[in-house]
């Protein structure tokens, strides 16, 4: 392990560089604060709220029914999300077809 001295008004001037570095951070968290993961659902919620199969949901992104986010560039289960508020349009739709 090095050990390594620098001057006192550099460490300062480090810190200073960080705390707006973590200022900048903050202010782009808070202006996306409702993009949030914890308001998205991945496949196996949807699938346990439907109560479908993976592979019916799979069917809905497909022919269009269930809009969905793709995270990265594969259709993985991890990396498909939904938004809850899409979720309660289908279930709507969904009531609405087998009420008729």
């Amino acid at each position: 392990m090095k050990i390594i001295n620098i001057e006192e008004s550099v460490f300062e001037k480090m810190m200073d560089q960080f705390g707006v570095f973590t200022q900048k951070v903050e202010a782009i968290c808070n202006r996306n604060r409702d993009k949030s993961m914890a308001k998205w659902l991945d496949n196996q919620d949807v699938c346990m709220i439907l109560n479908i199969s993976k592979r019916s949901l799979q069917n809905y992104r497909d022919n269009g029914t269930l809009p969905y986010t793709q995270i990265g560039h594969l259709k993985s289960d991890i990396r498909c999300i939904i938004k809850p508020k899409t979720l309660n349009g289908l279930l709507h739709s969904l009531f609405r077809k087998r009420k008729n």
